[in-house]
């Protein structure tokens, strides 16, 4: 399998996406006892934060790409 980057931005959708599910498993087998008013806001917090992540990461590596290009063009 070839190589890919590295992208934060997804890993923590998925962590977070991953930590509503189980919140709603605990909550469905009786462990726990949580509004639904809870885990909605968290997961869309999450998943706002993670596009915040993805874009700076976006940013950062078109920066990095750019200078690259610079530097090989002279």
């Amino acid at each position: 399998m070839p190589r890919h980057e590295f992208q934060p931005g997804r890993l923590l959708a998925g962590l977070i996406l991953v930590a509503a599910g189980v919140l709603y498993l605990l909550d469905a087998t009786g462990e726990a006892d949580l509004p639904w008013f809870l885990v909605i806001p968290m997961t869309m917090g999450g998943l706002c934060l993670a596009a915040l992540v993805g874009i700076v990461t976006y940013a950062i590596r078109r920066d990095r790409r750019d200078r690259i290009s610079e530097s090989s063009d002279r």
